[in-house]
């Protein structure tokens, strides 16, 4: 014989109440639907770009003024397959408009034929300043400052080869 299962008006709310409860839960886990794409707003023909513009020399300017160009410059060389060679460095100066009769440059080769570990530049400034750059394997990246001149309105301690070219 079946005996049919009879639920007590209690039990049966509790029943009710707790599915109530997991539809409730549930209906918070459809997604929403999409959001309607909204107008896009788009600049204007005339509308110009901001790019940055290049540095450029100030000749009458003081060292750090200029050290931008000075920087860009040796950039634009470590750049390049010419970033082991110090002429590449003066040339580039050069055609910034830097002086050559107010540059050093230190060799780029070692007294064995090697590549120099480290390459100096330099740009004497006015009476008390210069603009020096350092680059090689041993900095892996540009690094330039402007330092006091030494004695003698040198920029660079050591040896330094001629700029003769």
């Amino acid at each position: 014989m079946l005996r049919r299962s009879v639920l007590s008006p209690a039990r049966a709310a509790g029943v009710l109440a707790a599915t109530a409860a997991a539809a409730l839960l549930l209906s918070g886990c459809t997604p929403s639907p999409a959001p309607s794409p909204s107008p896009s707003v788009s600049a204007s023909p005339g509308a110009e770009s901001t790019i940055p513009a290049a540095p450029v020399l100030v000749p009458d300017g003081t060292a750090e003024e200029n050290l931008p160009v000075f920087t860009a410059t040796a950039e634009g060389i470590w750049a390049t397959d010419q970033r082991g060679f110090g002429r590449a460095y003066i040339d580039a100066l050069i055609s910034a408009g830097f002086d050559r009769e107010a540059m050093q440059v230190t060799q780029d080769q070692t007294t064995v034929g090697n590549p120099a570990e480290s390459l100096q530049f330099s740009v004497r400034w006015g009476d008390d300043e210069c603009l020096v750059g350092q680059v090689g394997p041993s900095t892996g990246q540009v690094v330039t400052a402007v330092l006091p001149q030494l004695a003698e309105g040198r920029c660079l301690i050591g040896a330094t080869r001629p700029i003769d070219w």
